[in-house]
């Protein structure tokens, strides 16, 4: 019976993140965050919260891949490498630079380095009690 219940979650888990990656709320907070904006909260995204807007969706991409392709592992590597990215991005050619995005990217690059170098040891991590896939 714990098996069924298991595989029941795991199905629940793998639709929902399927679910997440292919709806164009995802891809359109990437592309085009003011129509999101608009079309959720009935308002125009300017200025900075096209930025954030745009880690919200590379933030629920890193949560589908964890959850749908693979090891909680293989969505945090998705979303470092594309959110390290992006700030760097963000930071030499969108003119927007606070105080604390260098260090954020620098945090974002080891903590990348710090994953790539786990699971090059192979070991298995362990999600929500459950062995991960």
């Amino acid at each position: 019976m714990a098996k069924l219940v298991g595989l029941r979650q795991l199905l629940q888990v793998g639709i929902t993140a399927d679910t997440e990656l292919r709806t164009p709320r995802v891809n359109q907070l990437l592309v085009a965050p003011s129509l999101v904006g608009q079309l959720l909260l009935g308002a125009e995204l300017t200025g900075v919260a096209l930025t954030m807007a745009r880690l919200a969706g590379i933030a629920l991409i890193g949560l589908g891949v964890a959850c749908w392709l693979g090891p909680p592992r293989s969505g945090m590597l998705t979303y470092g490498a594309v959110v390290t990215l992006y700030l760097a991005y963000v930071g030499l050619a969108g003119g927007l630079a606070g105080i604390l995005l260098w260090p954020a990217v620098v945090v974002h690059v080891v903590l990348m380095l710090l994953l790539i170098r786990a699971s090059a040891g192979g070991k298995e991590t362990k999600c929500g009690g459950q062995s991960a896939l």
